[in-house]
């Protein structure tokens, strides 16, 4: 006989104990979330702060690194890109093609970070260059040579294709590298959002700092 499955702890923090009158005179707080409980999913350093107030606070140590995800097919996988690039805290996500996308996998991160929209491949190349950052692609192309071990700059754009065609031939014409993740199994490629968190994480070991 199988044994009940004890429920699931509530995530998060109740309302402030001891109502209104014992808020703690914090300008980063928010007055509804002390009232009503704080759910979100957030580290508990930031339980009742406000969004901008977060956002400040990771404007303070933003990495940078730059994400770029090629959006003209209405990918699916960018919300992922966007959940990892905020686990991550990196300098900007920019979304090229499309400027609507399926935040649904995001999970409302995509309040933390910072979003760029470019029309097309172009217009992210000209930023870059103005910029003044080198665009690297990740992408199982020939030619591409594998990111492990590759010396990522510490500034940099990392652009990403659409899940069934990779990235775009303008995308490819205009990266100083296309790199690629090893891989050993009979897949031909692996889930653009999961590529994203892999290239991401190969850049967090060079250059991050311990969290």
């Amino acid at each position: 006989m199988t044994e009940p499955s004890e429920p699931a702890a509530d995530v998060g923090v109740g309302p402030w104990p001891g109502g209104p009158g014992n808020w703690p005179p914090d300008p980063r707080l928010d007055p509804d979330l002390l009232a009503d409980g704080d759910r979100r999913n957030v580290l508990d350093r930031y339980r009742y702060w406000s969004v901008e107030a977060i956002v400040a606070d990771l404007d303070t140590r933003r990495h940078p690194l730059h994400v770029a995800i090629e959006n003209f097919g209405h990918d699916m996988n960018i919300g992922s890109v966007v959940r990892t690039a905020n686990a991550f805290n990196v300098a900007e996500v920019h979304v090229v093609g499309r400027r609507r996308w399926n935040r649904r996998g995001a999970m409302v991160t995509d309040r933390y970070v910072h979003l760029r929209h470019h029309d097309d491949v172009a217009d992210l190349l000209a930023w870059a260059e103005t910029a003044s950052l080198p665009v690297y692609g990740v992408d199982n192309v020939p030619g591409s040579v594998p990111i492990e071990g590759f010396e990522l700059p510490r500034e940099m754009v990392m652009v990403f294709g659409q899940e069934s065609g990779g990235l775009s031939a303008a995308a490819r014409a205009g990266c100083a590298e296309i790199l690629h993740i090893s891989q050993y199994g009979s897949t031909r490629s692996i889930n653009a959002g999961a590529a994203a968190a892999v290239a991401m994480h190969a850049w967090m070991v060079r250059h991050a700092r311990p969290a």
